[in-house]
């Protein structure tokens, strides 16, 4: 049985669809209106160092089989998903919030950020970076690998490069937090993408040690957020070209 849509349907839809893309390109448009900020010269920092308390999880030797360029690039190799030196902990991504940032837009940088593919591992594990600035993808390695972002707020992508293959570029309209990627060649390879509309935020080093700077004075809350070991806030007031040193302490959770 056949079931013909009424001319009236087909107007409503059209209608609703209208909206919707009104709506959006107004969204984006008032976006688009607000001032680019300028820096003063007021600027302050936040630093800080993130810790790890009690005994760290074991990192799971990786079986890669599947590939036997991995095995041999790489033998050895681990999960990422906590990494502890000497009680300080990686891969957390420390960023802030404040009302008064969305007065504002903040230009993307002119830079690219790195995401590779290399000895069968993404590297980094866990970056950030700002809206509309762009994201290139490399394949380091001898062997072809896949990417597969799955995005819910920006259109996620599934592509493939072989050995030597042009980057792969992406930029993000929307802000995010945060996108897994994947490689569904190889499951083991895992990431993460803060995507944010401004610089302020930083991943963690291996030293536990991050730097957020550039930020104009006032109260912030401040997150550090890890894949595994959940999220932590702090309130703090940043004066004029204060340096402020904020640390944070995880625990095992989960394990």
């Amino acid at each position: 049985m056949r079931f013909a849509t009424s001319p009236l349907i087909g107007i409503m839809l059209l209608a609703i669809a209208g909206l919707f893309l009104s709506a959006r390109s107004f969204s984006t448009a008032r976006i688009q209106e607000k001032p680019i900020y300028k820096p003063t010269g007021s600027e302050g920092t936040i630093v800080g160092t993130i810790s790890f308390v009690g005994k760290p999880p074991r990192r799971v030797l990786i079986d890669m089989s599947l590939d036997p360029f991995c095995e041999k690039a790489s033998p050895g190799l681990t999960d990422e998903e906590v990494v502890v030196n000497n009680q300080r902990l990686a891969n957390v991504f420390v960023y802030v919030q404040a009302d008064f940032l969305n007065r504002y837009s903040f230009e993307p940088p002119s830079s690219d950020v790195t995401l590779e593919h290399k000895g069968c591992r993404y590297a980094p594990h866990f970056l950030g970076i700002q809206t509309q600035q762009i994201l290139k993808i490399i394949n380091g390695d001898s062997t072809t690998h896949n990417t597969y972002g799955t995005p819910k707020v920006n259109p996620e992508w599934n592509r493939s490069q072989q050995p030597g293959a042009a980057a792969i570029e992406r930029r993000f309209a929307w802000p995010e937090l945060f996108i897994p990627i994947k490689d569904n060649k190889h499951p083991w390879q895992k990431a993460y993408v803060g995507v944010l509309p401004h610089p302020f935020f930083a991943v963690s080093n291996t030293d536990g040690s991050y730097k957020i700077s550039g930020l104009p004075p006032g109260y912030y809350t401040v997150v550090a957020w890890h894949e595994r070991l959940g999220k932590q806030t702090v309130e703090v007031l940043l004066a004029d070209t204060q340096q402020k040193t904020l640390d944070f302490t995880f625990k095992p959770f989960g394990y």
